[in-house]
């Protein structure tokens, strides 16, 4: 293990550097996530699946504390997505009971509450969940409160870009220290989770490379030649060698995304301009890029653009405070959206 650090990048802002900074996570109840799976449980089968809220808890740490109290192995447990330990959180575990149950009623940690027990035919998987949605309060606000509205409107007609969030690349950048020693064979990492977190921040910082490249260019949403498009019904990639003005009346109705690079093996799925541009901005990561394709990933790639559904707030400027409920969908981060609104100091 590398106790190294690496800085992040300064990542391109597209609606200018936020003109009011404020204060994030004053206490865990300013940042409230309720986590959608997007579809009913199946009322019967092994798993026992638990719709728990929690405080100030770490996932896996919550998801070991249940499988001791059921008499089960950890990996017996299974969630869909870490959860901010920072904040008041629901989510669902599912627990391999194939018998009695436990009193769950006596689940003892202070910290979390049991809300709903349902049966299910299957382990919940990582990534299995339609999405979150988000409460955040932002308190003493310092700056230009006219210009941090103007920005809210922006971002709820335009979105913003789809960055990874901080917390991909761990405390102080350190899971992409790791992830360089592991892809240029400095180190081994044989558990299979924290492997796996250092390999997706170092195609996180690819992707968000050439991402922040198209906004700081004012192309990220101005189709040029050469891009792959995904397509939002059916989340089905599809080259596009020209723009058309269908294509861009389709983009601007949110019906075609345009797309960046997950890095891995194979042809890049761009072509001309945009191939192009994804090259330059790549041009120092050549080491990352033969690493990301050794270990086995296949090349794909992730819409630019993160549109917050029911964006809502309340800006209240004699309290100094930011009151924001948004509904993201899986994948995405809530501190992507409130970068471009507020400089937040997290207190969490």
């Amino acid at each position: 293990m590398t106790t190294s650090t690496i800085e992040l990048p300064h990542w391109a802002y597209a609606y200018g550097e936020p003109a009011v900074r404020g204060v994030l996570r004053s206490t865990p109840e300013d940042f409230v996530v309720d986590e959608e799976l997007g579809y009913e449980p199946d009322g019967r089968g092994d798993h026992v699946l638990l719709h728990v809220r929690k405080r100030e808890t770490n996932t896996e740490w919550l998801a070991r504390e249940l499988a001791a109290y059921a008499g089960l192995r950890p990996v017996d447990v299974g969630f869909a997505g870490l959860k901010d330990r920072h904040a008041v959180t629901t989510q669902w575990f599912s627990l391999h009971l194939r018998g009695a149950e436990p009193d769950w009623a006596s689940f003892p940690c202070a910290e979390a509450q049991i809300l709903d027990v349902r049966r299910h035919r299957r382990k919940l998987q990582r990534g299995e969940l339609r999405g979150n949605r988000f409460r955040l309060v932002v308190r003493q606000l310092e700056g230009d409160i006219a210009a941090l509205d103007a920005h809210l409107h922006r971002v709820k007609e335009e979105g913003v870009p789809n960055y990874f969030g901080a917390q991909r690349f761990g405390i102080d950048g350190g899971n992409l220290a790791e992830a360089e020693a592991l892809l240029a064979g400095r180190s081994e990492v044989r558990d299979r989770h924290k492997r796996g977190l250092y390999i997706s921040a170092a195609r996180s910082l690819l992707f968000n490379t050439v991402l922040s490249a198209r906004v700081a260019a004012g192309n990220w949403q101005t189709p040029l030649a050469g891009e792959v498009v995904l397509l939002g019904a059916t989340q089905s990639l599809v080259t596009c060698d020209e723009p058309t003005p269908a294509i861009v009346e389709r983009i601007a109705r949110g019906e075609l995304q345009l797309t960046g690079p997950l890095w891995g093996r194979g042809r890049p799925l761009s072509s001309g301009a945009v191939l192009n541009l994804e090259e330059a901005a790549l041009a120092d990561f050549a080491a990352w890029r033969l690493g990301l394709e050794q270990v086995g990933l296949q090349q794909e790639r992730r819409a630019l653009r993160l549109q917050p559904q029911e964006l809502e707030w309340t800006l209240d400027e004699q309290a100094a405070t930011l009151m924001l409920s948004f509904y993201l969908p899986a994948g995405a981060y809530a501190t992507t959206v409130l970068r471009e609104l507020v400089m937040a100091a997290d207190a969490g």
